[in-house]
C-alpha cells in the first residue's frame, strides 16, 4: 500500500504528484500489462537470444 504523507498546508497537486510517482516506481502498471498475455518460456528465451545477438551486432558495428 502506498502511503504519501501531506503536510499541513502542502497543495494537494503536489501531494498527487508524490504518489504518482511512488506508483510508477511500483511497477504495477508494467507488471499488469507483461501478465495480460502468457508468453511461452521459448518464446521469452528466443526474444531474449535475438535482442542479444542484436546488441552484440551493435557493440561489433561501434568497434569499427
Amino acid at each position: 500500500m502506498i502511503v504519501v504523507p501531506v503536510k499541513e498546508g502542502e497543495n494537494i497537486e503536489r501531494a498527487i504528484k508524490k504518489f504518482k510517482r511512488k506508483f510508477d516506481k511500483t511497477g504495477v502498471i508494467k507488471e499488469l500489462r507483461r501478465r495480460q498475455q502468457f508468453n511461452k518460456p521459448s518464446e521469452i528465451k528466443r526474444e531474449k537470444m535475438q535482442h542479444a545477438i542484436y546488441v552484440q551486432q551493435l557493440h561489433a558495428h561501434d568497434d569499427m
